[in-house]
């Protein structure tokens, strides 16, 4: 089993992706065809004139995607300053109209700094996995609860453990190791997250929306490149697979990126 990482482990991590890749969606992840798959399914839960936190931010990459095909105001926050130092710097090369709708600063999911009831729509994109243990996502999510207003949606998209399983279990049958979860993740239980939620959301879906692609790249082209016997880099997001393995539907479950769409009651 692969040794966890501390909370300042963690935070040096990403603080090293932000001065390495910079404005990069590398800073993030470095399969950005997911980015992409994931801000288009996301989108599809946002509307003109909503307010809207996007926490994990990042180097702002996907929060200026949303404003740019919404018309939005939102507001991102991350808790590497150095992440949310790119993401002012790509703020400043945006038209004047994105900028007076888009804002960045520091911010910890776990004690926002924002009013209660005051975002229509609040996302947040592979943050509750680097907070270490159950009880820190907690507090996260119930931070997130709370600054929603009533009625709002939170759109969740994050790495799960019971798709990571289902997904190793197929690796398994074609004789591929296991995908190991990384040192500064902690995958969700969708269970424990599922009974967290029942008292102050509903789910309204689940979107496995990267399915095809997990099976295309995490599956079928390992053994492809296994069985020509090259020396091809396995993990290169940029090869011309994964951009054609991105535009098709997503079917089945083996996605370990989903998207949980929840709405707060009235």
């Amino acid at each position: 089993m692969t040794s966890k990482l501390s909370l300042e482990e963690i935070r040096e991590f990403w603080t090293n992706q932000a001065v390495l890749h910079r404005q990069s969606p590398a800073a993030s992840w470095s399969d950005v065809s997911i980015i992409h798959l994931e801000i288009k399914e996301i989108l599809g839960h946002l509307e003109d004139g909503d307010n809207v936190l996007d926490v994990g931010c990042a180097n702002g990459y996907s929060t200026v995607h949303f404003a740019a095909q919404k018309r939005i105001k939102i507001r991102g926050l991350d808790f590497v300053p150095e992440m949310v130092r790119e993401a002012n710097l790509r703020l400043e090369q945006l038209p004047e109209h994105l900028r007076e709708r888009v804002n960045f600063k520091v911010g910890d999911i776990t004690s926002l700094e924002e009013p209660d009831a005051s975002y229509d729509k609040v996302v947040v994109i592979r943050v509750l996995i680097n907070l270490q243990d159950q009880p820190r996502q907690q507090r996260a999510l119930q931070e997130c609860v709370r600054v929603l207003k009533p009625g709002g949606v939170l759109l969740l998209s994050e790495a799960t453990l019971q798709g990571w399983q289902k997904l190793n279990r197929f690796r398994r049958e074609w004789l591929l190791p296991d995908i190991p979860e990384p040192s500064f993740n902690k995958y969700i239980d969708e269970d424990q997250l599922i009974r967290a939620l029942t008292s102050d959301l509903e789910i309204r879906t689940v979107v496995n929306f990267a399915s095809t692609y997990y099976v295309l790249t995490r599956l079928i082209k390992p053994l492809l490149i296994q069985a020509i016997g090259k020396k091809i880099d396995v993990a290169d997001p940029s090869m011309e697979w994964n951009r054609w393995a991105a535009q098709l539907p997503s079917w089945g479950d083996y996605g370990t990126q989903k998207l949980f769409v929840l709405q707060k009651g009235f």
